[in-house]
Formats: structure tokens, C-alpha cells, sequence
């Protein structure tokens, strides 16, 4: 409970469409499509077929208006059947990025 009191910012339980791009820990160019598990103004946890590494830079495009937000992988969970839970967390801070009609008031700072 302490730790969810450090949070920057609320997480909301929401089913975002999403497409992730980068380039997967081999090195190659990667560009999937997803769906978030949490979403808060400062990034999102989505579930991730490529293999991705901690620090990494990602681009998150949301798929019901294609704006774009530069991220970075946070945290990396363990896969289950072949989806790992990757936390994205933006550049800067981007409430508006997820277009919610009430959004949490600790999103507005």
C-alpha cells in the first residue's frame, strides 16, 4: 500500500488498443499490436510478444486516435504464453494521451 502511495500518478484498469514499435533485444525492427492492461499519465503496462530489454526505448501509438508517445521499458514481468507484462514509461507525462472523459485527479499533477 506505501508503494501505490509514491505513485505519480493513478493507474486505471483499462483495455487500451495499442501498437508498440522499436527494436527487439536482437535488433531487429519490431512493430505489434496490443492492448494495455493499466493504463496512468505517465505510461502504461501492456502485454508484449518481443523481447525487450529494461532502459529501452519504445514508441507507444494509440490506436483509436494514432497519437504517438515516446517511452521507455520500465519493467519487464516474466512471459506467460508468449505475452510478457511490459511497463512503458513515457518521456514526459501525457494524461491526454489515453482521451479519458474523467480522469484521475492525481493525472492533472
Amino acid at each position: 500500500m506505501a508503494q501505490a502511495a509514491q505513485r505519480r500518478s493513478e493507474r486505471v484498469l483499462m483495455d487500451v488498443p495499442v501498437v508498440i514499435r522499436g527494436e527487439s533485444a536482437e535488433r531487429r525492427t519490431f512493430r505489434e499490436e496490443t492492448f494495455t492492461v493499466t493504463i496512468s499519465a505517465h505510461g502504461a503496462l501492456v502485454m508484449l510478444e518481443a523481447s525487450v530489454s529494461l532502459g529501452q526505448k519504445l514508441l507507444v501509438v494509440n490506436s483509436k486516435n494514432h497519437e504517438e508517445r515516446e517511452g521507455r521499458v520500465a519493467f519487464k514481468g516474466p512471459a506467460h504464453a508468449g505475452l510478457a507484462q511490459v511497463g512503458v514509461e513515457f518521456t514526459h507525462p501525457a494524461p491526454e494521451f489515453w482521451q479519458l472523459d474523467a480522469p484521475p485527479r492525481s493525472w492533472n499533477g
